[in-house]
């Protein structure tokens, strides 16, 4: 072979003749295709653009043809904007060189976002609130063209990862002003969650300007502060136990529970603090629960003179005792409370009592309106056999 074939040859392997990308990533949204040693794509090159693809020429930093999936024959008659841009008058015999683009148009689902920080929002239970939000969202490019002018750019390739801060920048601002424009408490986000995933969605499709499409928007969940989920676990609690007193009673009993076995460090006195205010809870509810039934008694017309006949007399003050405790003094308890005491073993027959009335300390099994408290306690289990 002669010098002249050999640079022939030469010249021939740096042509171009087949232009396409065989992707198999999950992740890849723009790849340029890679023009071997600088090579340049001769005329009558096959162009193969598969399904979930576009093709996009670019000369010079200017977009060029755009070619949706299916197999061409590189010419002037197909490279319209091309030949404008290349000033090809009366078409081209020549190789030419322009920067090739693949666009992968699929839909790239599980994304997932998050707010990087709390941030803070007004509800009208709560007040100023910091809450965190997760979710994922699904996108296509809609518009190879702009992205390529927002976005990739001249880079060689452009990943999801690429793009996921700017993403997530743009959710959590129209996530914010969703949240705060809706209104609604924070209690209510659970049943809200798609129809505001709907909204947010809306919003950043409307003001999108990168060629993207949000085809799924999904709010997964909204955490709350853990002194507040706290708060809201407690009133769980007390519905589902379905009766104010019964939770209080429990409360105030395993507050004395632990005051007793804790003596020496501290926990008496903040166990006693603790059985105090449940006992001021209860003793309130109480106040107000019957306050509220003279209420509807008088509301529904018992007592009036048209029914002939007097109101009832108020209920008559329920007895409540002081219990002595490791040598200090809590309390005072109602029996309903010192019942519950006695089933937990935290009150027993000798425990020391006094009521307004009472001339001292007596033990409780010396009291005759106690009896009832320790006669509704079940006496110790048979021996197994």
């Amino acid at each position: 072979m002669g010098l002249f074939d050999k640079a022939k040859e030469l010249i021939k392997g740096e042509l171009i003749d087949v232009v396409e990308w065989l992707d198999n990533s999950q992740n890849i949204i723009l790849h340029r295709f890679d023009r071997r040693n600088d090579g340049a794509i001769k005329n009558g090159a096959q162009l193969t653009v598969r399904e979930s693809q576009v093709a996009v020429f670019v000369n010079e930093g200017e977009i060029g043809d755009i070619f949706t999936p299916g197999r061409y024959e590189l010419t002037t008659n197909n490279l319209p904007i091309l030949t404008k841009l290349k000033s090809w008058k009366y078409g081209f015999d020549t190789p030419f060189k322009c920067e090739v683009y693949f666009i992968n148009t699929k839909v790239f689902t599980a994304q997932k976002w998050g707010t990087p920080a709390n941030f803070y929002v007004r509800d009208q239970d709560f007040g100023r609130v910091t809450i965190r939000a997760f979710g994922t969202y699904s996108m296509q490019v809609t518009d190879a063209a702009k992205f390529i002018q927002k976005l990739s750019g001249t880079n060689g390739e452009y990943t999801t990862n690429d793009i996921a801060d700017e993403l997530r920048s743009i959710i959590v601002t129209n996530l914010v002003s969703t949240i705060g424009e809706s209104g609604k408490s924070l209690l209510d986000f659970a049943a809200e969650q798609s129809k505001m995933s709907k909204v947010v969605e809306q919003r950043i499709n409307s003001e999108s300007d990168y060629g993207l499409t949000f085809t799924k928007f999904l709010i997964s969940s909204i955490t709350l502060p853990e002194e507040l989920q706290k708060k809201l676990d407690e009133g769980t609690g007390m519905n589902m136990l379905g009766d104010m007193n019964k939770y209080q009673q429990m409360s105030m009993a395993d507050a004395m529970k632990a005051a007793a076995s804790n003596p020496g460090n501290g926990g008496g006195g903040q166990g006693m603090m603790e059985m105090m205010m449940m006992n001021n809870m209860m003793q309130n509810q109480q106040m107000q629960q019957q306050m509220l039934q003279q209420q509807m008694m008088q509301n529904q017309g018992y007592g009036q003179a048209g029914y002939g006949q007097a109101a009832p007399p108020p209920p008559p003050p329920m007895s409540q005792y002081y219990v002595a405790v490791n040598g200090q003094q809590q309390g005072p308890f109602p029996l309903q409370t010192l019942q519950q005491m006695a089933a937990q073993g935290q009150f027993t027959p000798s425990t020391q009592v006094w009521k307004q009335g009472m001339a001292g300390w007596a033990a409780a099994s010396t009291v005759a309106e106690l009896s009832q408290v320790f006669g509704a306690v079940p006496p110790p289990p048979p021996p197994a056999m």
